[in-house]
């Protein structure tokens, strides 16, 4: 007679089933012009930045960010590029020999998300075709190298690029869940992922952001832990990383170096950025 087991939990002796590894890369900065933009829902937009400079671009890290820099035309130096108003993003999708680079941009509605009213909603909701933007980095990346046995990823819209180029990472027969942040039905952001990873939408209505998902968050148990080794992604608003870290090492027992909770933003502060 056969029985079936789970997966070992790793101890100190195993080989974890993936790492996280550090990778640098050369600090560029590039100029690029608006070429498109496609709104997902009323608030939420994707667009298309295409140059010259971007051919040979890279983002080796689904968590990668990148500063987009946002002056009111072309400019005539690096120091003078780096001058203008700015905001970091998770690159979405480039073709490094084509030169083109695509963004997502959660933009003010209901919600008081990151780039509520800044610089960077305003420029992807309003900038005219052709318009100049600048692009600084990534100046390096976290790499996840060989195959966790499940995934938990969490986030508002701001995490959402992230979320989308870590579900790309999955194969076939991957399993976890996928929780995403939003105001209500109407502005889903679906994410494609494998049949055996859930993907589930968390609406927060007229709550603040972040507020939701704290609660789906403190919601799980250590009942609904995956077995193995698992890959822990948790981004939103600031508030955020108390109640993932609460989870992900506290009831779930992951390692600190396999998992990445952070703040992607903090309400009251439009200059904050999240650590690398």
């Amino acid at each position: 007679m056969s029985t079936s087991t789970s997966p070992p939990e790793p101890t100190a002796e195993t080989t974890p089933a993936f790492r996280l590894e550090r990778q640098g890369l050369d600090l560029r900065f590039r100029a690029v012009r608006l070429a498109a933009r496609e709104w997902i829902t009323p608030e939420y937009v994707r667009v298309r930045l295409e140059g010259d400079d971007l051919r040979g671009f890279t983002s080796l890290g689904s968590d990668d960010h990148i500063r987009v820099f946002f002056p009111a035309g072309p400019t005539e130096s690096v120091e003078e590029l780096r001058a203008a108003p700015s905001r970091e993003y998770t690159p979405l999708a480039w073709d490094a020999d084509a030169g083109w680079l695509d963004l997502e941009f959660a933009i003010h509605g209901a919600s008081d998300v990151h780039s509520a009213d800044g610089v960077g909603a305003v420029w992807a909701a309003s900038a005219e075709i052709g318009a100049f933007a600048g692009v600084g980095g990534p100046r390096g990346s976290m790499v996840v190298t060989g195959r966790p046995d499940a995934w938990l990823l969490a986030g508002d819209e701001t995490a959402v690029p992230a979320m989308r180029r870590f579900a790309q990472l999955m194969d076939a027969e991957a399993t976890g869940r996928i929780l995403v942040e939003v105001p209500d039905a109407a502005r889903e952001l679906p994410i494609d992922a494998p049949a055996g990873v859930v993907v589930e939408q968390v609406h927060r209505g007229d709550a603040p952001a972040g507020s939701a998902l704290a609660a789906r968050i403190d919601a799980l148990t250590a009942d609904d832990r995956p077995a193995g080794d698992v890959f822990g992604f948790i981004a939103a608003e600031q508030a955020i990383v108390k109640p993932g870290r609460a989870l992900l090492l506290d009831r779930w027992g992951l390692a600190s170096d396999q998992i990445v909770v952070k703040g992607y933003w903090k309400r009251g502060e439009a200059e904050y950025h999240a650590p690398h």
